[in-house]
């Protein structure tokens, strides 16, 4: 097998073909066709091909058309190839029309054989350096803006838990944590600013869970939790107070309040009997993309948790807790009687100072505080 890099010669003109060739005879492996559809299925068969270098004028599929096909390909090989045309003027019309449609380079057909090796080099040498990056950005552990850990060390951690778990017969769980319509948010805001509060939360997170644990990013908008000997239901509880924290959470925009939530999947080795990283993945974000199928805001978990099973419900301010008492709809305020006691507390005192009654609030402050304590 040849060690020279392989370039695919694309032109009707067989003597226009052999001119290059014979330029790049020696320094790299030639491959010919003779229109932009023989290209085609060449490029899609032949993955040892590292560049293009087209004519324009050709039959059946023409250089745009060959250009056009590859920059929209699903195969990122060739949405990526360098890709040199071949043109025989300078009409400023034409190289705008290939620049805007992704080309790497232009030649004229009569190039000499020093210029076309230095140019060809010089864009396989980009390539070859912008892979490398890529590489190393895979194998590195946190991403350097944010801090957090990249999805490729959260998949090695999960795979770690899981090993553990299996051998010592305990448990360990996996959070994706999805912020809603993210989508929109970044339509609304751009991509920078949405960006920004994802994170800024993200680190919030951070500060709060375990050494052991390990967060990281997951995909635009998502992260994940691995989270070693901890069972389903202790992350759910967890999961609670993410979610009512994002929903409560005031953030503005152009003097508008953000309507911020997020959606939450759960798994967990034992309570799933999960025997692989990869599938425990799969049934977090499975459980992630149902809450969000169901209008998001809530928490999907296992079948044993069964208060993870219907959307949690968002949190209460004082007015819907009065509208809801004076409609006779009591049970939905006792759900949330924590939160709208320790909210009302501040309005309870002062008017305890001002009518200079005693209504024992430390008592109820203190009642309030056991009860959100075994909530948890």
């Amino acid at each position: 097998m040849s060690e020279l890099r392989r370039i695919l010669i694309v032109d009707d003109s067989r003597m226009v073909r052999a001119s290059l060739s014979r330029h790049l005879k020696g320094v790299y492996d030639i491959r010919e066709e003779e229109n932009g559809e023989q290209a085609w299925q060449t490029l899609v068969l032949d993955h040892s091909i590292e560049a293009v270098i087209s004519d324009l004028q050709m039959p059946v599929l023409d250089g745009f058309g060959l250009l056009e096909r590859l920059r929209g390909c699903k195969l990122k090989r060739l949405q990526e190839i360098p890709f040199v045309l071949i043109s025989g003027d300078d009409d400023q019309a034409i190289m705008e029309k290939a620049e805007n449609l992704g080309v790497s380079d232009f030649i004229t057909k009569g190039i000499n054989a020093t210029e076309l090796k230095t140019r060809l080099g010089n864009l396989l040498q980009f390539v070859t350096t912008r892979q490398d990056l890529e590489e190393a950005r895979v194998l590195q552990t946190q991403d350097p803006e944010s801090g957090l850990f990249t999805r490729r060390y959260i998949e090695l951690q999960c795979a770690q838990a899981l090993s553990h778990a299996l051998r010592h017969h305990a448990d360990a769980s996996l959070m994706l944590i999805g912020f809603d319509n993210f989508d929109h948010l970044t339509e609304r805001l751009g991509e920078r600013k949405a960006g920004e509060i994802c994170l800024k939360f993200a680190r919030q997170v951070a500060g709060k869970v375990r050494r052991e644990d390990s967060i990281g990013h997951f995909s635009p908008g998502r992260f994940a939790i691995v989270t070693p000997g901890t069972s389903p239901e202790t992350c759910l509880v967890f999961a609670e107070r993410l979610r009512r924290a994002v929903s409560e959470a005031v953030i503005t925009s152009g003097g508008k309040r953000l309507d911020l939530s997020t959606s939450i999947g759960i798994a967990s080795v034992l309570n799933d009997k999960m025997t692989s990283a990869g599938a425990l993945i799969d049934m977090a974000y499975a459980r992630l993309e149902d809450a969000v199928r169901h209008g998001g805001n809530c928490i999907r978990c296992g079948s044993n948790s069964r208060a993870a099973e219907e959307p949690v419900p968002p949190p209460l301010n004082i007015e819907q807790a009065l509208e809801l008492l004076l409609a006779q709809k009591i049970e939905p305020v006792r759900q949330q009687m924590t939160l709208l006691g320790e909210r009302m507390l501040p309005f309870l005192m002062l008017l305890q100072q001002e009518l200079d009654v005693d209504m024992r609030l430390a008592e109820v402050r203190q009642k309030l505080t056991e009860r959100g304590d075994a909530a948890r």
